[in-house]
């Protein structure tokens, strides 16, 4: 009799080891649940936490060649130095096609910015664009080094977008320091007297006195549907900002709004035109440290 209850013990206890394993593993899921998942919400607090920061800190325009499946794609990413050298490029849709459907912007439907490396030689271009999708113009590379090309589009219904890419051209390259901070600029026979701090992370606003020959320019030509045309780079890696003009009268002021993400050196280059031609005042500014 004792050996016949010793034989049937074992089972029954194995099987008793394995119910109360199961019990503890359930109790533990419910106290889980009771309580709450606090490591889970602890990382979706930081989450939260990291967007708004990426908000503030979001990548600027012109650093990357695709942006939202868009691809700016060159022709050629190395070129011979000339005056007149033909440059063509595609921007591709997230489908890899050629993106022929764009909405306008200042009159145009793509504006091609291009800056040496050491902020020399800009020039703001707008190409032709065939019936494949190929744009193409032709660039003033006299000067050897490396370019920067940024293409401002807005696809068809879809947001403003700023690829950028690297073009070389070979050769000696010499590098020219960046002018220090300046509030005037002369080009041709004009004085452009430049107003206005510019504070990073915030909407500053700016303004462009033009004169010529020491006398105020009243009468200031629309260009690309604006009296003037704002560009700023950032200096340390060519960040691309948006920069709007406000509406107003044909000078002798032209207002803008910067938004700068950072503090730090910009480059800005304004285009207005007067007398049928187009001119172009450079300035360097120091964007100050916004509050916290």
């Amino acid at each position: 009799m004792n050996l016949g209850r010793q034989e049937l013990d074992a089972p029954t206890k194995l099987v008793g080891f394995f119910v109360g394993i199961s019990f503890l593993f359930l109790a533990a899921l419910f106290v889980g649940d009771t309580i709450g998942p606090a490591t889970p919400a602890t990382a979706a607090a930081s989450h939260t936490g990291h967007d708004e920061h990426n908000e503030e800190t979001s990548i600027p325009a012109g650093l990357q060649a695709t942006q939202d499946g868009y691809t700016l794609e060159l022709d050629r990413s190395v070129v011979e130095s000339g005056s007149a050298v033909p440059v063509a490029f595609t921007i591709r849709r997230p489908d890899g096609a050629a993106l022929a459907d764009y909405d306008d912007m200042h009159t145009k439907e793509l504006h091609l910015i291009v800056v040496r490396r050491d902020l020399t030689d800009f020039q703001h271009v707008h190409p032709m664009r065939d019936a494949s999708g190929t744009w193409s113009t032709a660039l003033d590379l006299t000067t050897p080094g490396p370019y920067r090309l940024f293409a401002d589009f807005t696809p068809a219904g879809g947001e403003n977008i700023t690829l950028g890419a690297e073009l070389t051209v070979p050769g000696d390259y010499r590098p020219q320091p960046l002018s220090p901070p300046n509030v005037t600029s002369s080009v041709d026979d004009y004085t452009v007297t430049l107003a206005g701090a510019v504070t990073a992370g915030t909407n500053s606003t700016v303004s462009l006195t033009i004169e010529q020959n020491g006398r105020e320019v009243t009468d200031l030509e629309p260009y690309l549907g604006a009296y003037g045309h704002l560009v700023a780079l950032r200096a340390d890696d060519l960040a691309y900002l948006h920069v709007h003009p406000e509406e107003g009268p044909p000078g002798p002021t032209v207002d803008f709004t910067v938004d700068a993400p950072t503090a730090g050196t910009y480059a800005l280059y304004l285009d207005f035109q007067h007398g049928g031609v187009v001119h172009t005042a450079e300035f360097t500014i120091e964007a100050q440290e916004g509050q916290a």
